[in-house]
């Protein structure tokens, strides 16, 4: 939850150190994090190991927050797991006393994921308004990012942007959340939005939550600076081979 602001572990910094060497050579243009302190770490740890942007700012959101569990904050899984069997439901649907909805926690997603797409058109218009700027068809625009993951990415699911490791981006953000509240963000992503998915993708990895320190990597596209139909790839979901 988000009551309990407990610091990493000793496995959690370990954790966090293998994925920054994981992304040690993606150039990120911003960083955002919950600001809830096991996320801070995160963020820090996973920077403190990139190559190319060590000294970039990390920008805190209370929009990226773990959901919030009311009554079961920082208590085990097995007492939440009980209090949805006693109320009759299912424990991902279930909200206990004080906690937010799954409906809260995805328009919290959907509020921050459309300030993201905001904040890219923002910086495509600043980008093309400089005098002599090229044209995006031109290819020679934008920054060119080396991810670590295009083995474990089918030729169709990167054939839209030829190749995840030389993708043509205006801004390559780095998201710092938590498990259950991801969870929600993809689910969003792919019943409202229509997320296109990895072709090996089953039903239980896309509603399982991710591992700490998960890798998950989608491209969005907003074709003519379209806010309102986003155009989402997913990469890779979950990605765990650094730990």
């Amino acid at each position: 939850g988000q009551g309990v602001d407990e610091p990493l572990s000793a496995t959690g910094f370990r954790q966090a150190d293998a994925a920054g060497l994981f992304l040690s050579n993606v150039k990120f243009t911003h960083v955002f994090s919950s600001d809830l302190l096991r996320a801070k770490q995160t963020a820090a740890a996973i920077l403190g190991k990139n190559k190319f942007c060590r000294d970039l700012e990390i920008k805190y959101d209370v929009r990226l927050r773990e959901r919030k569990y009311g009554v079961a904050e920082g208590r085990p899984l097995a007492d939440l797991k009980a209090m949805a069997k006693d109320a009759g439901e299912q424990c991902p649907s279930f909200t206990p006393s004080g906690g937010e909805t799954l409906d809260e926690v995805r328009k919290r997603a959907r509020d921050f994921f459309e300030f993201l797409c905001q904040l890219a058109v923002e910086l495509e218009q600043k980008e093309y308004s400089k005098p002599g700027a090229p044209g995006r068809s031109s290819g020679t625009s934008g920054e060119h990012f080396v991810f670590p993951w295009t083995n474990h990415c089918s030729e169709a699911e990167l054939s839209s942007d030829g190749s995840a490791s030389s993708t043509i981006l205006d801004a390559n953000i780095l998201v710092v959340s938590h498990g259950a509240y991801m969870r929600n963000w993809i689910g969003y992503f792919v019943s409202d939005l229509s997320c296109t998915l990895p072709t090996n993708l089953t039903k239980c990895q896309l509603s399982s939550v991710s591992p700490n320190t998960g890798v998950s990597h989608f491209i969005i596209k907003l074709e003519n600076r379209n806010l309102l139909k986003p155009e989402i790839t997913c990469v890779c979901l979950n990605q765990d081979s650094h730990l």
